[in-house]
């Protein structure tokens, strides 16, 4: 089912990605709301993929001891990376098959995907071993296990990591979506329609007016965002909580 939601959202965004740069001194709320969907629609299909791969990464890394001695070395090294040393590769990547939308989900997915796989490792290492070792006696083993033991044990890493991730995707969005800086030769034109684009746009050309308007627009999303949303699966997940 999220692999479904997945591949639609990524046909509606290349079908319906489209550049178009703030050139006036105004611009319709309408215009700017639309924006925020397409941002809010990248980030989330880039936090969705993020989750599918965190996931079995962190099960992975905690197998065995053994297994998190190679793993979490290896997982540190790709999160100290600086993400936007990838972009101009990654740009180049999507420029052949013409999905620039493909480029800033894939810089998205980047910086959230390690957020996450962090708290999940955090997660599973702080169940009990009684909890595991009863789990064993009673024949719980392979999906069994993972989906009675390991998955509601990772339910609280995993909704602070997606806060953390998400906000670390709002840090990012301003990059992915104004492609041209990383395109040799590019232009304004190349870059995604979205939130992000308009604020640096606007900011590049003086529109302060636009700017604030899409500063304030962004601002509002990501506190009804935190309050309907995270704060909810906040309290969601205590239930999940060893004690």
């Amino acid at each position: 089912m999220p692999l479904g939601v997945v591949a639609i959202a990524m046909v509606a965004v290349k079908l319906f990605a489209v550049a178009v740069p703030v050139s006036s001194d105004t611009i319709s709320i309408n215009t700017l709301l639309a924006a925020l969907g397409f941002t809010l629609m990248r980030l989330g299909i880039a936090y969705i993929l993020a989750v599918l791969v965190s996931i079995p990464l962190a099960v992975l890394a905690t197998a065995s001891p053994t297994m998190e001695a190679m793993f979490l070395p290896m997982f540190d090294i790709f999160q100290s990376v600086p993400i936007l040393a990838f972009f101009p590769v990654i740009i180049l990547i999507f420029i052949n098959v013409k999905f620039f939308t493909g480029a800033a989900i894939t810089i998205l997915f980047l910086s959230m995907v390690w957020n996450i796989v962090f708290t999940l490792i955090g997660g599973i290492n702080v169940i009990p071993r009684d909890i595991i070792a009863a789990a064993h006696l009673f024949g719980l083993w392979g999906w069994t296990y993972f989906w009675k033991v390991l998955l509601p044990a990772m339910v609280p890493q995993l909704v602070t990591g997606s806060i953390l991730a998400f906000a670390q995707g709002w840090n990012i969005i301003i990059v992915a979506e104004v492609l041209h800086t990383y395109i040799p030769h590019g232009t304004a034109a190349q870059d995604l329609f979205g939130i992000g684009s308009i604020l640096v746009s606007a900011s590049a050309h003086g529109q302060s007016t636009v700017f604030l308007w899409a500063l304030c627009i962004t601002i509002v999303a990501i506190a009804l965002i935190n309050f309907f949303i995270w704060q909810k699966l906040l309290r969601y997940a205590q239930r999940f909580r060893f004690e």
